[in-house]
């Protein structure tokens, strides 16, 4: 992972660090593959922290997406948002909602969320960097 993702995104290994401290047993963290390489890494978070962008229990907290840098631009990212949704209700059955926050000055992602089916309606928050727009998308 290079600097400039950094300021917008947890490396795997801090993700997978916080997810060993908090011992929630509510987050799950997901590799993503391409032709049988690992590629990329998000977390889905069923815990609290989820509650600070929505009022839906039944919902959970996309974070820490990245996908390896020599590797954007290729549609990785895009075909793994659109594979969540399916991954998210075959394996989360009372899951109806994803939710994310994003930085504002991450315009590719943010165009890559609103691409595949995301929304926006104007709820920001302010995040370790900066501020971010904070999107849903219901299963």
């Amino acid at each position: 992972m290079n600097e400039l993702q950094l300021q917008y995104t947890s490396s795997a290994e801090f993700a997978l660090e916080r997810i060993k401290e908090r011992n929630t047993g509510l987050e799950f963290p997901i590799t993503i593959f391409n032709a049988e390489k690992p590629v990329g890494f998000f977390v889905l978070d069923f815990g609290e922290d989820k509650l600070d962008l929505t009022d839906n229990p039944n919902s959970t907290l996309l974070r820490s997406l990245s996908v390896n840098p020599a590797l954007q631009g290729k549609g990785i990212g895009k075909k793994a948002m659109l594979q969540i949704d399916d991954f998210t209700r075959n394996h989360f059955k009372d899951c109806d909602e994803i939710v994310l926050a994003v930085n504002q000055n991450n315009i590719s992602a943010y165009e890559l969320y609103l691409k595949t089916g995301y929304h926006y309606e104007g709820k920001t928050r302010i995040g370790r960097s900066s501020p971010q727009y904070l999107m849903f998308k219901k299963l």
